[in-house]
């Protein structure tokens, strides 16, 4: 492990502190839940920290990030791209990242042919897909908003046509009021264990959901989410991007 960027023993310390205080909480919530750390701004000494004691599955924003990241750490980091995914993007991301392990937000029936294209070209590993959907309704997030498309977009997936994306869950962001409301229940994050419910029963699947961030992670365990994808709390404040 000499070779990766290493952490300073304080750093390293920091981090796994915080990265275990969050697993806690998560196991005790349900231990089946995966907890994706989100190193996006972060350099590669601050994952190697979390490499040194098992973490396998990082959450990554940009795709140029990403792939500085994925050539200069250990191949058998699964990698998580969580961020706003642009069709011009789709093919870089395909092919330069070879440990991809999931794309959480595919948006649309032509980003899902883009990467599967780009992906069989290269004969690469197959990449597990979470269709994004916006469940908030708010403009300025991506993710399906129309019934049919995400129909289309799953009917395409299971064909034989698309040999390498596996439709694994839905994801979505909860919006800002839904998350730091004193309601019971998110109902952004309720919209998506309702969609998940229709869709199994629909195409015969067992979706997971992907939902939940730093500030309401909890709450979205408490109402199924099986995988949580957890920045700041973890790495602390990040600085804002160029």
């Amino acid at each position: 492990m000499s070779s990766y960027p290493q952490p300073t023993e304080s750093r390293a310390q920091e981090l796994i502190e915080n990265y275990n205080t969050i697993l806690k909480k998560v196991e005790a919530l349900n231990p089946k839940t995966r907890l994706v750390a989100v190193s996006k701004f972060k350099p590669s000494s601050d994952i190697m920290a979390l490499y040194s004691i098992g973490v396998r599955h990082f959450g990554e924003n940009y795709v140029q990030e990403l792939i500085a990241k994925s050539e200069e750490l250990p191949k058998d980091i699964c990698w998580h791209f969580i961020g706003g995914l642009q069709s011009g993007k789709t093919k870089d991301l395909s092919n330069k990242v070879s440990n991809l392990y999931a794309v959480e937000t595919v948006d649309s029936l032509k980003k899902c042919r883009q990467l599967n294209n780009a992906r069989e070209r290269k004969n690469g590993e197959v990449i597990n897909v979470f269709l994004q959907i916006n469940t908030s309704g708010e403009e300025q997030k991506s993710g399906f908003l129309d019934e049919n498309d995400i129909d289309k977009c799953i009917e395409y997936l299971k064909s034989d046509e698309c040999k390498k994306l596996n439709l694994i869950g839905l994801m979505t962001i909860g919006s800002f009021a839904e998350s730091t409301s004193e309601h019971e229940e998110n109902q952004d994050f309720k919209k998506l264990t309702d969609m998940k419910k229709n869709l199994d029963d629909k195409f015969n699947l067992d979706l997971q959901l992907s939902m939940g961030m730093s500030n309401d992670y909890e709450q979205a365990i408490k109402q199924g989410s099986t995988n949580v994808r957890v920045g700041s709390s973890i790495f602390g404040a990040r600085p804002t991007k160029n």
